[in-house]
């Protein structure tokens, strides 16, 4: 198989590092892959905080639900939807810039921001490490503006640790690929009873690497979903600049 595709649907969350530095060419390659990754209207608008100090990553860690993974790798990237540039390169053309009022520049910046994860994940594994993409950085917003002297217009979505793995994560069971690939039209019939079989594959997963209190999917979405278990994204996102009602 082509290396590139093995990588890619091989993915694990790696959860447990080695203490061994991340040579610097290493990471240089991983943030160039991000950085040259595509961008809506080749706007720019994602910048990264690359983090390798121990004091402040176990700080990411506490902010981001206690999660001592990140405090254990030995970088953690975080990833900042920014429109702070472009509103610059407006105002040397004497230009305003309205677009960050909009619902729209969230879902497009969050779009961008995610091709920039995907792609540092990549170039990442490829080199030999281990990844885990961290969301719980919204548990906290404020804080990480905060910690990272982020400038308005700006907003930290997600990080990124990474290292050489200690022990390695299994290859999580996925939901049915039919219920994910939709040709011509999206398919809702018989997605119900594929759910139901799904549960039963994760559950027995859970059991075959002794994980003790591993659920079925449908009790681990329900776990976020039946609330909203990022309340401050939004008035973070607010106080920064950005807008919801356009």
């Amino acid at each position: 198989m082509n290396p590139v595709i093995d990588t890619l649907i091989n993915h694990r969350s790696d959860r447990s590092y080695l203490d061994k530095a991340i040579p610097d060419a290493v990471l240089d390659n991983i943030i160039l892959s991000a950085y040259r990754a595509p961008t809506s209207i080749h706007s720019q608008q994602v910048s990264v905080i690359v983090t390798r100090d121990k004091a402040t990553k176990a700080k990411i860690a506490e902010l981001a639900g206690g999660q001592p993974w990140i405090a254990q790798a030995p970088v953690f990237i975080t990833f900042v939807l920014d429109m702070h540039k472009s509103r610059e390169a407006m105002k040397l053309i004497d230009e305003q810039q309205i677009a960050h009022e909009s619902i729209e520049s969230i879902v497009s910046g969050s779009t961008d921001v995610g091709i920039a994860l995907a792609s540092a994940m990549a170039a990442a594994r490829a080199q030999g490490l281990g990844v885990v993409p961290i969301g719980g950085m919204r548990i906290s917003p404020a804080e990480f503006i905060e910690l990272f002297e982020l400038p308005p217009l700006t907003f930290p979505l997600v990080g990124l640790a990474l290292g050489y793995v200690d022990r390695p994560a299994e290859l999580k069971p996925r939901l049915p690929l039919s219920t994910f690939r939709h040709d011509e039209k999206y398919q809702t019939e018989g997605m119900v009873e594929q759910i139901a079989q799904f549960n039963h594959e994760l559950e027995q997963h859970w059991k075959n690497i002794d994980r003790n209190g591993g659920e079925d999917w449908s009790h681990t979405v329900a776990n976020y979903y039946k609330h909203i278990y990022f309340p401050d994204v939004l008035p973070a996102l607010l106080k920064q600049g950005f807008g919801k009602d356009k």
